[in-house]
C-alpha cells in the first residue's frame, strides 16, 4: 500500500521492543489508529520528538496488516506547558484517557478532535489547558458536558423535563437528563440545586461552537455546582461508577 499522508495527535504512548513505540494517535479522517513507530526511543531518532504524548503534527506512514507504521514526521506542536505542570499534565492525561475509552479504532470522530484540538488554529481542550490561565476544573467540567453532547447525552437545556415549564429552573435532574423547575426538582432526590451562574454556564457549553467552548467563567461557587453536575452526569451516561 502506498504511502499516506495524515495530521494528528499523540493520545497514547507505550514501549514496544528495545527501540520502537506503539502509539494512539487521532486523525481529523482516520479517525483514532494504532501507530508503530520503530526506533522512535534512539537518542538520534527523526520520530524521537514527533512520537510524544500530546504531541500534534503532519505524519507520514504505511498500512500494515493491524497497525500502521510512521515513516516520517514533522512536529506542529508539543504543549511544552502541560509537562511543566503537574496540575495540567494529570488533567491532560485524563481527557486523553476519556478520548481512549469513548472512541473506536477508525471510527469517525472529527467533532471530538477539534474540541480537543482545533487543526486549523490550536485552540480548545489542549491548547486551553497548557497555555491559558483558566481554571482546570472548569476546562475538564465543560470538556465532559461538551463530549457527552457528541455522544448523544444532550442534556434538555431550554425547559423543566418534567412539566416542560421554562421559568424558575432550579434543579439539573441526572436520572432525567437535563433541567427542572424548582416544584418538580424538590421531587427528585437526585436532582441537583444549581445557581442561575451554572444554568447560564450549562447552556453555553452545549450550545456553544468548538471554537468558543471554553470563553467564560465562573465564580467559585457556581464553578462547584459544575464540577459536580458534570462528573454526575458523565458517570452516570458512561457507567463509570
Amino acid at each position: 500500500m502506498g504511502t499516506i499522508k495524515t495530521s494528528g495527535i499523540i493520545i497514547s504512548e507505550s514501549n514496544l521492543g528495545d527501540y520502537d513505540k506503539m502509539l494512539t494517535m487521532l486523525t481529523p479522517g482516520l479517525g483514532k489508529i494504532s501507530c508503530v513507530a520503530k526506533g522512535a526511543r534512539r537518542q538520534r531518532s527523526a520520530l524521537l520528538a514527533g512520537t510524544q504524548l500530546f504531541c500534534f503534527g503532519e505524519y507520514m506512514m504505511y498500512k500494515g496488516a493491524n497497525t500502521y507504521n510512521i515513516n516520517s514526521c514533522d512536529t506542529i506542536e508539543v504543549f511544552y506547558n502541560l509537562r511543566t505542570d503537574l496540575d495540567k499534565l494529570n488533567s491532560a492525561i485524563e481527557i486523553t484517557k476519556i478520548v481512549r475509552d469513548v472512541t473506536d479504532e477508525n471510527e469517525n470522530c472529527y467533532k471530538i478532535l477539534q474540541m480537543l484540538l482545533n487543526t486549523d488554529d490550536l485552540l480548545n481542550t489542549l491548547y486551553t489547558l497548557s497555555e491559558k490561565d483558566k481554571n482546570i476544573d472548569l476546562v475538564i467540567s465543560t470538556f465532559k458536558i461538551k463530549l457527552l453532547c457528541f455522544l448523544g447525552f444532550s442534556p434538555m437545556i431550554t425547559e423543566c423535563v418534567n412539566c416542560k415549564k421554562k421559568s424558575n429552573l432550579k434543579y439539573f435532574s441526572i436520572k432525567n437528563d437535563g433541567f427542572k423547575c424548582e416544584s418538580c426538582g424538590k421531587l427528585d432526590k437526585g436532582a441537583i440545586s444549581i445557581s442561575e451562574s451554572t444554568i447560564s454556564a450549562i447552556r453555553y457549553i452545549v450550545m456553544a461552537p468548538a471554537k468558543k467552548l471554553y470563553s467564560f467563567s465562573l465564580k467559585d461557587e457556581s464553578l462547584n455546582e459544575l464540577k459536580l453536575v458534570s462528573k454526575l452526569y458523565f458517570d452516570d451516561k458512561l457507567e463509570k461508577y
